[in-house]
């Protein structure tokens, strides 16, 4: 898949995460053995392989969570674009949800633009995200 954009990136970055699929989230990945990926209170993870597992093992059970992106920021340049949003995180059978603070780097290749790295970190419980703005539809 050749993703025109970031946003198009980041859009099927969360699409594959809520659908727990594994061959669309490693499409929207740079074919790079660089690329990075921190998951909330996680250790680095670095190259596709290691990437690609922690994926694999966070999907086994199957679609288990549903998010909603909040205040979202976008630092665009020519090759590189970062993006840093609030995710909220609500886990099947929980009423709660979980915030994370996110940053996703994309890189334009000759395949399109691509996810270089994505860093998630917690937040503590009693944090609060921005509200999205009054008529945003989710």
């Amino acid at each position: 898949m050749k993703f025109a954009s970031p946003e198009h990136a980041e859009a099927a970055f969360y699409q594959a995460l809520e659908k727990a699929d594994l061959v669309g989230m490693m499409s929207v990945w740079a074919e790079d053995e660089e690329i990075v990926c921190i998951h909330p209170g996680g250790n680095r993870l670095v190259g596709i392989d290691a990437v690609r597992e922690s994926w694999r093992r966070m999907f086994a059970p199957g679609p288990h969570m549903r998010l909603q992106l909040l205040d979202v920021r976008v630092q665009a340049g020519r090759m590189l674009c970062v993006h840093n949003l609030y995710e909220r995180i609500t886990l099947a059978g929980q009423l709660r949800s979980h915030l994370v603070l996110a940053t996703n780097v994309y890189v334009l290749t000759p395949s399109g633009w691509r996810m270089l790295i994505h860093h998630g970190s917690p937040l503590p419980s009693d944090a609060t995200a921005p509200e999205p703005p009054p008529g945003t539809l989710h």
